[in-house]
């Protein structure tokens, strides 16, 4: 029998609170969180209790200017220098959030989503397009293991990509499967007893994706009427 799994994508349905206040968007947590990502400023594992967000434009990353010390800067002047850091040219009014429950196992994403440098894995781009990423933070509300919190990455990264291919966006007459500057936040309550497992077929799993899919999705959705608009 198939777990029936519960959808929403109200702010209650969160794990954490959220700011925005452009060029910043915060998602804070109550409690301090495992988190794994590939952050320009704070990667690998790290605990924290908030993930911030900064919109920039293509102007305010000159040739000399590097990015991770642009980024660095910006949060620790306002403020969220112990936050784990995200970056993107997306304007931050935009942003989607989704929540999945199956039995006692809630996730839920909060995603910003731009497609204009978006390319297809394994191929080449030349780098003509303007900067745009997507940038997510993904929440399950079990704790995890290292090991499956690397899990967990995998199955955000899995849903983000089959959201943007079921876009149906195009380069050089290829479906699109990403951006070259992606960024995933895996978040996880500290504590025990911890989730060995979160593989596509756990509750963990399940929940991690679909909401990871479903914030993606709209994000996607969003983007292209702008740009048909």
């Amino acid at each position: 029998m198939r777990p029936a799994i519960e959808t929403m994508n109200t702010e209650q349905m969160a794990a954490f609170s959220i700011r925005s206040a452009p060029p910043f968007l915060v998602a804070e947590f109550d409690k301090p969180q495992n988190m794994l990502s590939w952050s320009l400023t704070r990667p690998g594992s790290v605990v924290a209790r908030s993930v911030a967000w900064l919109e920039v434009r293509d102007s305010d990353l000159p040739m000399h200017v590097n990015p991770a010390s642009l980024l660095l800067k910006r949060m620790e002047e306002a403020g969220y220098g112990e936050a784990v850091h995200l970056m993107t040219s997306r304007s931050l009014a935009h942003y989607d959030l989704a929540s999945a429950t199956v039995g006692s196992v809630t996730s839920a994403c909060l995603a910003t989503v731009g497609l204009s440098n978006a390319g297809r894995v394994g191929e080449p781009f030349d780098g003509s397009a303007p900067v745009g990423t997507i940038n997510l933070l993904a929440h399950v509300g079990t704790a995890l293991t290292e090991a499956a919190r690397i899990e967990a990455i995998s199955i955000a990264t899995q849903a983000r990509t089959a959201a943007i291919i079921e876009l149906g966006l195009r380069r050089d007459g290829q479906i699109v499967t990403g951006t070259g500057t992606d960024c995933i936040v895996i978040a996880s309550p500290c504590g025990v007893p911890e989730a060995a497992f979160a593989g596509l077929h756990t509750d963990e799993g399940i929940t991690l994706g679909r909401a990871v899919y479903d914030a993606v999705k709209a994000g996607g959705r969003r983007w292209l009427e702008e740009r048909r608009g």
